[in-house]
């Protein structure tokens, strides 16, 4: 049986491990944090995602899966590690992927694969990693040991099925290190596994397929600002261009959050001056919630000792991930013109203060390793002292004079609004989504802006 040994057990990590055992191989899980090896040799998941830990309890029990405290030999060694985002430098932090070579190198043998998923700028498989794996191991990519890379595609809320049925892309040192990466996915996924010319070709169109979507959000979202100007619907104006065949606008929105947009495209510069169209998309989309933010300032005038309601702090609708969440955001620019911010999320529990998508820490501000690209917090509470509280919606937009929504979570399509209303002091709305029913508050008498 094919032993695979998956280093980082995190949002990409743990998921890719549970089904590669679900498919019959022979599964090893380390991660560097204690905590999360325990959950998972109890057959939990600390990564909250729909059936994962299900599927975590069914390879435990039938032992498809093991957790190890330290790195055991094995046929493949996939790297899902961190690679946090420093936005002063916007560079990414490889400490990790290189921890993660020397420590597999111990284990590593002839004929052995090395495998990369973690999201990296192009060259790191080529460069700092495979020098980390040489160099720790004495063995040579290519002649010794296959070497690719392998990124992930994948949809928080949808990972499990994501990871079986969406395309993958292979690009290795050599022929055989991308039929050794190929032959592994091939008894698991079921769209197709696309072999490119390399390594760096491989990171490059990961970090393209993110950046695409980022910069079609920036030309909605200057879309959006222009149409305003003018007078006219920025969603009616979309709809129209998209009639085009030719044409596929996404929709405007409060900001891009999560693990991937916010960063990805600033790896494309790393080892580059040439970002441009790139880095102004980057910068239209972190700057939306201060657009969003004026626009509540435009209703209201002075926000000095006004309440904002605000629905929605996870980065998007029906998730409860934060990370790089646009309603965080928003929530800071609000607070600091003045206003009082009551916050409510339906799928959060509790607010983690805002961070870098890829470079968030625990309570102690130490970075915690554990999944794909992300540096998750260990459990501890990471909120500043004035990251204000969640609260039921009944108290959030009680008295409040706006409410702003910031996730297309289904709950908000389906809000009473004579009853939100009612509570109301003032009747701004502004749904930076499109996450509401206008009809319904039309019919009640309140215009809903959106972007």
């Amino acid at each position: 049986m094919t032993s695979v040994c998956v280093h980082g057990l995190g949002y990409i990590g743990l998921p890719t491990a549970a089904v590669l055992a679900d498919a019959g191989y022979e599964v090893v899980g380390f991660d560097v944090d204690e905590e999360v090896r325990e959950i998972v040799r109890g057959g939990d998941s600390h990564v909250e995602e729909p059936e994962l830990a299900a599927l975590v309890a069914e390879v435990r029990e039938s032992g498809d899966l093991t957790v190890a405290s330290e790195v055991p030999a094995a046929d493949y060694h996939l790297v899902c590690v961190p690679t946090p985002f420093d936005p002063e430098t916007r560079e990414a932090d490889l400490r990790y992927v290189r921890a993660a070579a020397e420590g597999l190198s111990e284990r590593l043998r002839s004929g052995d694969a090395v495998l990369l998923e973690s999201t990296v700028p192009p060259n790191t498989t080529t460069g700092p990693f495979r020098e980390a794996v040489e160099e720790s191991s004495g063995l040579a990519a290519g002649a010794d040991f296959s070497l690719a890379h392998c990124p992930e595609t994948v949809l928080p809320g949808n990972m499990l099925a994501e990871l079986r049925e969406n395309d993958r892309l292979v690009g290795g040192v050599d022929e055989a290190s991308a039929e050794a990466a190929r032959s592994l996915y091939d008894p698991v996924v079921e769209g197709e596994i696309t072999v490119v010319p390399d390594p760096t070709t491989a990171e490059f169109a990961k970090l393209i397929q993110n950046t695409y979507r980022d910069v079609n959000v920036a030309l909605a979202n200057e879309v959006s600002k222009l149409a305003d100007d003018y007078g006219i619907s920025s969603r009616a104006v979309i709809e129209a261009a998209n009639s085009h065949p030719r044409v596929d606008l996404l929709n405007p929105g409060p900001g891009v959050g999560g693990h991937c947009l916010p960063v990805d495209p600033w790896f494309l510069g790393q080892h580059s001056d040439s970002l441009d169209l790139v880095s102004n998309a980057r910068e239209i989309n972190d700057a939306m919630p201060n657009y969003v933010a004026d626009r509540v300032t435009d209703r209201l005038g002075s926000l000095e000792g006004r309440k904002v309601a605000l629905l929605g702090v996870a980065y998007k609708g029906n998730v409860d991930d934060t990370r790089g969440s646009p309603g965080l955001a928003l929530a800071d620019e609000l607070r600091s013109r003045g206003a009082t911010v009551a916050m409510q999320d339906p799928h959060v529990t509790a607010i983690s203060a805002p961070a870098s998508a890829k470079g968030d820490g625990d309570a102690n501000g130490d970075a915690v390793p554990s999944s794909d690209g992300d540096v998750v917090a260990d459990g501890g509470d990471a909120r500043d002292e004035d990251t204000p509280e969640l609260e039921s919606l009944v108290g959030a937009t009680r008295s409040a004079d706006a409410l702003v929504v910031t996730a297309a979570h289904d709950e908000y399509g389906e809000l009473a609004p004579g009853m939100v209303a009612d509570r109301m002091a003032d009747d701004v709305i502004v749904d930076a989504c499109d996450a509401l029913d206008r009809e319904r508050w039309q019919g009640v008498g309140v215009t809903v802006e959106t972007l």
